[in-house]
């Protein structure tokens, strides 16, 4: 078992997709089934099964996937660690998409300087369609949520990390997430069994947070797909809109992880949409050949640790996002 192995396998893990994990890795196919197939030897564990397209984890892999995401994480920050004796300093400037700086950032940032020596962070939330320029223009370090939309015309795949390259980011993937469609017990749409249409929506209320559905995340892509264009009412958060379908008003996109518990004790619902749940990855961006600084790429690699993970994906209260002026940012506590 090497420290090579352990790292594809906790890609091929978090992507669910060997394919994926070559092309993030710049390496063939053929070259990470072979990693996987040394470890099957080396624990007597297939690890994971074809799937639906891509491939689900044995037991035996998904206890290796936590042993390898915290193995690759503590290696790279000893590397890290080792080689920058002399911590940086200065403050790391980061923008964030508005849905994952209202239900993650705060988590993540606040682990993430406790943990790190010197960091410390201002984040700011722009729009998707700006992140590009601003980090181009050196505004920010570092970018999390959606990837930053391609410039000079490229298409946008967002399993192809090339067109990232081709604008001058390293984009890497983090963090899967879902939406699902809720809404109260007591609304009508409750009691529709799946699959829904889509135009079972159209004239009712849909409430979103303050950016919408960007056009450049998974949901935004699966919504223009659909050929529809529903009305929709973006509120200061989606914290307050989820406030909204709560009191019966009417329904959401909503995180499938900050919902679960709601969903469970059965006073939300999930409406059965065809289509849904609508599977997405929040990303974090870089400037790429070796023009990031170094605080920018450890938090980079650090986002992708399961302890980074656990913390994002934690139940409870907000996450920090408020609002200053014209722009949000994201308070910290420690």
């Amino acid at each position: 078992m090497t420290l090579g192995q352990l790292r594809t396998f906790a890609l091929v893990a978090k992507l669910g997709s060997l394919h994926a994990a070559a092309a993030h890795l710049g390496v063939s196919d053929p070259a990470v089934s072979a990693a996987l197939a040394a470890l099957r030897q080396d624990l007597d564990d297939p690890l994971f099964i074809r799937a639906h397209g891509g491939i689900a984890l044995t037991p035996g892999g998904r206890a290796l996937a936590e042993y390898a995401q915290d193995i690759v994480g503590l290696a790279d920050k000893a590397r890290w660690e080792v080689a920058h004796a002399q911590t940086e300093t200065g403050r790391l400037k980061i923008v964030a998409t508005a849905p994952f700086a209202e239900h993650a950032a705060g988590r993540l940032l606040d682990l993430f300087t406790r943990r790190v020596p010197g960091a410390s962070v201002d984040v700011v939330v722009e729009q998707a369609e700006d992140v590009a320029s601003l980090m181009l223009e050196r505004v920010y370090d570092i970018a999390l949520g959606i990837r930053p939309p391609v410039r000079n015309g490229a298409a946008h795949n967002s399993a192809d990390s090339k067109d990232a390259a081709d604008v001058g980011l390293d984009s890497v993937p983090f963090l899967r997430y879902q939406r699902v469609f809720v809404v109260a017990a007591g609304h009508p749409l409750a009691s529709l069994h799946g699959p829904v249409r889509l135009s079972e929506f159209l004239g009712r209320p849909w409430f979103a947070g303050p950016a919408g559905i960007q056009e450049t995340s998974e949901e935004g892509r699966w919504l223009a797909a659909q050929g529809v264009v529903p009305e929709i009412v973006c509120l200061s958060s989606e914290t307050e809109a989820l406030a909204a379908v709560r009191a019966g008003e009417g329904t959401m996109l909503a995180l499938g992880h900050i919902v679960r518990a709601e969903i469970r004790s059965g006073s939300l619902v999930r409406v059965p949409v065809a289509g849904t749940p609508i599977s997405g990855l929040w990303w974090a961006s870089t400037l790429d050949r070796g023009r990031a600084t170094t605080m920018a790429r450890t938090l980079q690699r650090f986002a992708g640790t399961a302890d980074a993970t656990a913390a994002m994906v934690a139940p409870g209260g907000s996450r920090g996002l408020e609002r200053r002026g014209p722009k949000f940012h994201v308070a910290l506590w420690s």
